[in-house]
């Protein structure tokens, strides 16, 4: 089994290294000084206050490195439109791409059923790109739960957590889904093959789509910005404007807001991937997160005045840094 990473930053890359770790056959697609430190000397995973090198195949050209059994994309969504293209020779036949990105996915209305069957999302993918480029049908859904981080180049600390959860966009149980998830587990991680994957979707979502901006807009660690009675009370019109939007489509929640935002609080004084990106000048992921949500709110006919008001402040915050 030939699989790619596309995108080994920090989820990539330790998702990378576990599986090299393992004996897997596994290449990294990565660029800039990240690529060339782990040409030069492996990469580097911090896990549990170890470091250990780890021998891998890193190349920023997809060409160098062939057609592969899984492509795994762990790039933000903002920039998969535009590598489309570059991925093509690591495309073959029977290549199936997992689609590891945080937010609404692209292809969520392939053999989701009902009225909005095969509808396109503009947000995520405009014109359609990866639906024509890598088509619906190779898809496999990833919900990524662990948290890492690059502290320096081809050096990867690993926070927490270690679960991808798996998922046809059918709630089948397919032989592709079970093979990886069979080979991610022999590399130490948790890959359950889940009949519902949008549910999880959803749930990680709801605090993408409230605690990402808000913290942007006021620079407040998870902690503050779940407690504040203010802040507390903009997550929570904004998860339950999100809730009705899913729930629309069929989704099913385990657990309720309050919950949910209970369960942000207690991460502690942790910096959204959103803050981050802002106060080290990368493109925010605002479109996947946010105005997708606006997005299915307009397709659902379910009034989202709460993210609207949210998505105004952050996107013109977003553009006066130019970073969006």
């Amino acid at each position: 089994m030939r699989i790619c990473i596309f995108g080994a930053g920090a989820i990539g890359g330790y998702m990378g290294a576990k599986l090299a770790q393992a004996g897997a056959e596994v290449s990294l697609v990565a660029r800039g000084p990240h690529l060339s430190a782990m040409q030069a000397d492996g990469l580097r995973l911090i896990e549990e206050g170890a470091e250990t090198a780890v021998p891998v195949r890193a190349a920023s050209d997809p060409a160098e490195l062939g057609e592969q059994d899984y492509v795994i994309v762990t790039l933000k969504a903002h920039s998969v439109p535009g590598v489309v293209d570059a991925m093509a020779p690591l495309i073959g036949k029977e290549t199936c791409v997992v689609s590891g990105v945080n937010g609404v996915p692209w292809w969520y209305f392939h053999k989701h059923g009902g009225e909005l069957e095969g509808t396109r999302l503009e947000t995520v993918d405009p014109g359609g790109r990866q639906w024509d480029g890598f088509g619906p049908d190779r898809v496999l859904g990833c919900v990524v739960y662990p948290a890492a981080e690059v502290i320096r180049p081809g050096v990867v600390r690993h926070v927490e957590g270690n679960r991808f959860s798996l998922g046809e966009p059918d709630g089948s149980k397919s032989e592709r889904a079970v093979a990886l998830s069979k080979t991610l587990s022999a590399a130490g991680l948790k890959a359950p093959v889940r009949p519902r994957l949008r549910d999880e979707i959803w749930v990680k979502l709801w605090g993408n789509l409230s605690f990402n901006p808000i913290s942007a807009l006021t620079h407040a660690t998870l902690d503050v910005l779940c407690t504040d009675p203010g802040t507390r009370a903009v997550a929570k019109a904004m998860m339950l404007e999100a809730q009705e939007i899913a729930e629309r489509l069929g989704v099913k929640f385990p657990i309720d807001v309050e919950r949910r935002i209970d369960g942000g609080a207690a991460v502690g004084a942790h910096r959204t991937s959103m803050l981050q990106d802002l106060d080290a000048g990368r493109p925010m992921e605002i479109d996947a997160l946010v105005a997708s949500v606006q997005e299915l709110g307009r397709l659902t006919g379910v009034a989202t005045p709460a993210i609207d008001t949210v998505l105004a402040l952050v996107a013109l915050r977003g553009r006066v840094a130019g970073l969006y």
